[in-house]
């Protein structure tokens, strides 16, 4: 968990992929992504969410304007390959909605589009984010990880019926959007239903 949750202060210097921020006499050297210079560039104060990383050699500041931002930059660094640089990256090429959209329809040419993402990585991001980041219809409203099982053990059985995937998410994350307590029994009877 990071040890900073925030800085607010004064913004000194600023560069697509890092500001310094100026609070009580320091200047910290806060790295960030394209998304967040965007949208800070012309702002004399700022504050940003912090996610600091330490290890034996480094220990950096990475800086986001808002905290789905911050929450997808954590997610990405649990997976085995992808770095926090690397992690910056895919967030300074793709804007978070979209990212997080790509992983969850397993866009993996999309993935790949990011310098220094191969298929391999890109399908690794997929299977060990897809089910932590699915949501309920176009909101970015993220389930919970018991949701999340129900959908991916009910949407295997309406796969392994015949149905199409896609259909079948569609039909599920509505359901859950109006009925979150449905069991697995209770999504694929419903979704049956619907489909």
């Amino acid at each position: 968990m990071a040890v900073f949750e925030y800085i607010s202060g004064k913004l000194v210097e600023i560069t697509p992929a890092a500001a310094i921020i100026e609070q009580s006499g320091l200047g910290y050297f806060v790295q960030i992504s394209l998304n967040t210079f965007s949208q800070i560039r012309n702002k004399t104060d700022v504050k940003l969410l912090i996610q600091e990383i330490i290890r034996e050699d480094i220990h950096d500041l990475y800086g986001f304007f808002e905290p789905a931002e911050r929450e997808l930059f954590r997610l990405l660094i649990t997976v085995s390959g992808v770095g926090a640089n690397t992690a910056r990256m895919m967030l300074s090429s793709i804007p978070p909605i979209e990212l997080q959209k790509a992983i969850i329809t397993e866009d993996v040419n999309l993935l790949k589009s990011v310098k220094g993402i191969g298929a391999k990585t890109a399908q690794r991001i997929i299977i060990d984010l897809r089910d932590k980041l699915g949501k309920v219809g176009e909101s970015s409203q993220i389930f919970s990880a018991s949701d999340n099982t129900s959908r991916e053990e009910a949407l295997s059985a309406l796969v392994m019926l015949g149905f199409g995937k896609s259909e079948s998410i569609k039909v599920l994350d509505k359901l859950l959007a109006s009925e979150p307590d449905l069991g697995v029994e209770g999504l694929v009877k419903t979704a049956l239903k619907k489909l």
